[in-house]
């Protein structure tokens, strides 16, 4: 048989194991992401049962996908496997944690059992779905807008608008630092804490400016002091998490309105005397 009558063999190039480690790293954003996903689920299905523990339970799932949604982007960008579909991908584990069960969690923990024994039952019950509702709709606006717009111009300092997690850890860190007392039974409570679901939406459609952390550099060399109180803020949120989660939650919220405030007044005050 002639030489050129051979059927040639195709070379394959067997892959190599820093392809194969290029391809996998892949998946270690989206595992970050997944345990996202899959914590937003499980306080979901345990605000639905309902009972004291689950609530506390809920809430300290909320905070874990918290943290997995802190972690999958950083890890993304530090090991250069950062695409569009891991963006999309964590957009929509981020509407399941921060949108959908904090709105479940938030009206089970706050209806439930504080309205059940009027008259006026249906009247109060559309009240609390609606500001749950509108919750859920500004979370999923606000994380549109950022996908579409990003952070605010001329930087990554800043957030325009309250994050979704920022708002979502709130509701969270009321529910857990209440664990101990269960859901709330008085209806005069139950409306302010439905307002607040209300006042945490349009934060985050707002153009209120907050701090996104994301300009320290935790990569590089930190002195001696910032790993100690590092250390010790951790501790202390492990050993009074009622009180610390509440606190950082809520000072984060308002120290971003007052900032907003005080820049508003400056620049009428410039545009003034100008």
């Amino acid at each position: 048989m002639a030489e050129s009558e051979q059927h040639e063999m195709p070379f394959v190039q067997k892959p190599t194991r820093r392809a194969r480690l290029r391809r996998g790293i892949f998946l270690i954003p989206s595992l970050f992401t997944v345990a996202n996903l899959l914590c937003g689920y499980y306080a979901s299905i345990a605000a639905l049962v309902g009972g004291k523990e689950d609530f506390d339970h809920a809430a300290k799932a909320i905070g874990l996908a918290i943290l997995f949604d802190s972690m999958d982007g950083r890890i993304a960008r530090m090991t250069g496997t950062n695409t569009e579909f891991g963006v999309q991908f964590d957009s929509l584990a981020d509407v399941v944690s921060f949108g959908i069960a904090p709105a479940i969690l938030a009206y089970a923990w706050g209806f439930r059992f504080a309205f059940a024994g009027f008259g006026n039952f249906h009247q109060l019950g559309e009240f609390a779905w609606i500001c749950c509702l509108s919750f859920l709709i500004c979370s999923a606006w606000r994380l549109a807008r950022f996908n579409v717009k990003g952070m605010e111009p001329g930087g990554n300092k800043n957030f325009v608008g309250m994050p979704t997690p920022a708002a979502a850890g709130m509701v969270a860190a009321i529910v857990h630092a209440r664990h101990w007392m269960g859901p709330i039974f008085d209806r005069n409570w139950a409306i302010i804490w439905f307002l607040l679901l209300f006042i945490l939406g349009g934060l985050m459609t707002s153009t209120v400016r907050y701090y996104s952390f994301k300009d320290i550099p935790w990569t590089r060399k930190q002195p001696s002091i910032t790993i100690i109180l590092l250390f010790l803020v951790v501790a202390v949120i492990w050993r009074y998490s009622e009180a610390a989660l509440v606190i950082i939650a809520g000072t984060y919220a308002v120290v971003g309105l007052i900032l907003h405030i005080v820049r508003f007044l400056r620049h009428r005050l410039a545009t003034r005397t100008a």
